[in-house]
């Protein structure tokens, strides 16, 4: 589904997300780093070198957890625009359906009022009597009184129900009108709420955004720091700084490990032949960049890509939000604890462990510990072994 290009615009901000400011400071202003005389002067001396290397190091891995929260943050920003633009896209289609439904009320309460009028002008000119005595007085099959009478009564009957139709096709029309009028308030609430979250969807990326070109050039210094205490390459330097960064985000230490859940209800086994189309899919957008609350053709967020995968396989999981998601699953009693998650499984991340709590990122499990996701702006569609940290207790299977 390409979504509209007044709406892409707006995504496109993305590249520029804030968020109020989070009191993560920049951690050169309150962590003097080793200058490169102190690290040349460690070098002379093993047991020194050893505790600069390791404290080099543990700056790396604290820079990268720091990353690691801010990256949550906009994630679960993201996600609550989503919920906001769903949300906005309702209400737009109710004031949508109303304004028909208004606009064929008026049109039938304008028809009934000009029949009234028109009995009414006709009374006037022969008299209050005038329609129903021209055809009592005048009728070719007037045969006797008893016609004549209970044609005059049937005239005024019908000139009684005219009335009536026409009061009441004119309050309907009221009523509608009262309707569509709340719609629209409604609409503008909305619109309203989903415009702010967008907002903090931006500021939060734009958050993220300082930390990571920060770390980044950091990382630069210390990477050149490392190679010199180490006596080794800047090349293989920096591609064992990438693997101490990829370990700290894949490790939260704060993480439970893998959840055991009890089952709620009996899930059969996944169709493999629909995960399969589900996995295909979203693989062929491996590379692809991240855009907040685009689904394709090629841009996407992290439950854009989810639906994408699964409509591709003609399975709807739920709108294009996380959170929607998880309870559409929960709905259909698709749910199955961590432990017997199968490849194509649904997998959120959430800050709290209550049920009905916001999920603020959405993958596809792929088996093996690994998943395929599309994070966050900083970041392409991409496989990756699963993280536990913020890991919801039970996964989603939409195919069983």
């Amino acid at each position: 589904m390409k979504i509209k290009p007044s709406r892409l615009l707006a995504l496109f901000m993305v590249a520029g997300l804030i968020f109020t400011p989070i009191s993560i400071d920049s951690a050169s202003a309150k962590k003097p780093y080793p200058s490169q005389q102190e690290v040349l002067n460690a070098r002379k001396n093993v047991a020194k070198k050893r505790a600069m290397i390791k404290k080099l190091q543990g700056i790396i891995t604290s820079l990268t957890y720091q990353e690691v929260a801010l990256e949550k943050i906009a994630m679960l920003k993201a996600e609550k625009y989503n919920q906001a633009k769903d949300a906005e896209d309702a209400v737009a289609a109710k004031v949508k359906v109303l304004q028909k439904k208004v606009n064929a009320a008026s049109a039938e309460a304008n028809q009934a009022q000009t029949q009234l009028a028109q009995i009414a002008s006709q009374m006037w000119r022969n008299g209050a009597a005038g329609t129903s005595l021209n055809l009592f007085l005048n009728g070719n099959k007037a045969g006797n009184l008893l016609y004549k009478l209970g044609a005059q009564e049937q005239i005024a009957q019908s000139s009684d129900q005219i009335f009536k139709v026409a009061i009441q096709r004119k309050q309907y029309a009221k009523a509608l009108q009262l309707q569509l009028k709340a719609a629209k308030a409604d609409l503008a609430i909305k619109t309203d709420a989903a415009q702010t979250a967008l907002q903090q969807a931006q500021n939060a990326a734009n958050t993220l955004q300082r930390k990571v070109d920060e770390q980044k050039s950091l990382n630069v210094t210390f990477t050149a720091q490392l190679a010199t205490l180490e006596n080794i390459s800047l090349s293989l330097e920096a591609q064992r700084v990438k693997g101490l960064a990829d370990e700290a985000r894949q490790n939260d230490p704060n993480a439970p490990g893998p959840i055991d859940a009890p089952s709620l209800y009996d899930v059969g086994p996944p169709d493999t032949n629909k995960v399969a189309v589900a996995v295909a899919f979203a693989k062929q957008q491996l590379g692809e960049h991240y855009v907040l609350g685009a689904m394709g053709p090629n841009l996407w967020d992290c439950s854009g890509l989810t639906k994408g995968s699964y409509a591709a396989a003609g399975i709807y999981i739920g709108t294009h939000s996380a959170t929607n998601q998880f309870y559409n699953m929960a709905a259909k009693r698709r749910l199955v604890p961590l432990k017997d998650a199968q490849p194509g499984d649904l997998m959120w991340y959430s800050y709290t462990s209550d049920f009905n709590g916001d999920k603020y990122h959405v993958v596809i499990y792929l088996g093996d510990g690994m998943m395929i996701e599309s994070p966050n702006p900083l970041r392409v569609v991409r496989i990756v072994p699963l993280r536990h940290g913020d890991l919801f207790e039970y996964a989603g299977r939409p195919s069983p």
